[in-house]
């Protein structure tokens, strides 16, 4: 039985939600705040995670962007915000897709049916997506080693997770501020130079030609990319 974890500070909307996707058949865990929720999705023993964006003690941006460090499983954020930007925003930090406030329970239960099949066909049955490869370029996203050209690459903490977002977005342009939010949060202490520093570092790390790089390209005016090659 597939498990669901509603991660909602509203008792009566996770009711809601727990009840329908109970009577699809699912078995569903709420959690009514941020870090209890972190807590449950990180132990990656459920397969969909419902998160709330407007959470108590931290956002479901922030939520979102840790349990993506943890888990590939979907992620579906629910919101009465209605501004694109927080969807992309959200999207960006690695939700699969937005259910806006009020929304009607056959439809939730719907798309929570559809992105677990989803799921099931890319990963092809398996828990957990072990290893993402483009080009020369290999990461193993449970031992968190990274292998460039043949070779093992030592990478710290965050040029690992700039890498995984990178890997996890191929050839989507990003800004600065974009990564910046995604891989050191939005009230991390610092600013968006940081991201050039990793990047020429990686591209150190990863590229026979750092001058001219393959993979981690700087597009003019707009930002950067990892290209799929």
């Amino acid at each position: 039985m597939p498990g669901i974890l509603i991660i909602e500070d509203d008792a009566d909307i996770a009711a809601v939600e727990r009840d329908y996707l109970e009577a699809a058949g699912y078995a569903v865990q709420i959690a009514p705040e941020g870090k209890s929720g972190l807590t449950l999705g990180e132990q990656d023993a459920f397969d969909l995670i419902l998160l709330d964006l407007m959470l108590p003690d931290m956002d479901g941006f922030t939520v979102c962007r840790l349990l993506r460090e943890k888990t590939d499983v979907p992620i579906l954020m629910v919101t009465a915000r209605q501004e694109d930007i927080d969807k992309i925003h959200g999207l960006g930090l690695g939700a699969d897709d937005y259910i806006e406030k009020p929304f009607s329970p056959s439809v939730l239960v719907a798309r929570v049916r559809a992105h677990l099949a989803r799921y099931e066909r890319l990963t092809q049955g398996k828990r957990r997506q072990k290893e993402i490869c483009i080009g020369a370029i290999r990461l193993n996203t449970e031992t968190r080693e990274a292998f460039a050209h043949g070779r093992r690459v030592e990478l710290k903490n965050k040029e690992y997770e700039l890498l995984r977002f990178f890997m996890l977005n191929p050839d989507i342009v990003f800004s600065k501020e974009r990564i910046y939010g995604a891989v050191w949060g939005m009230d991390a202490f610092g600013d968006n130079a940081t991201v050039a520093v990793h990047i020429n570092r990686l591209r150190e790390k990863l590229e026979k030609d750092p001058a001219q790089p393959q993979y981690i390209q700087t597009v003019w005016g707009a930002g950067y990319r990892f290209r799929s090659i």
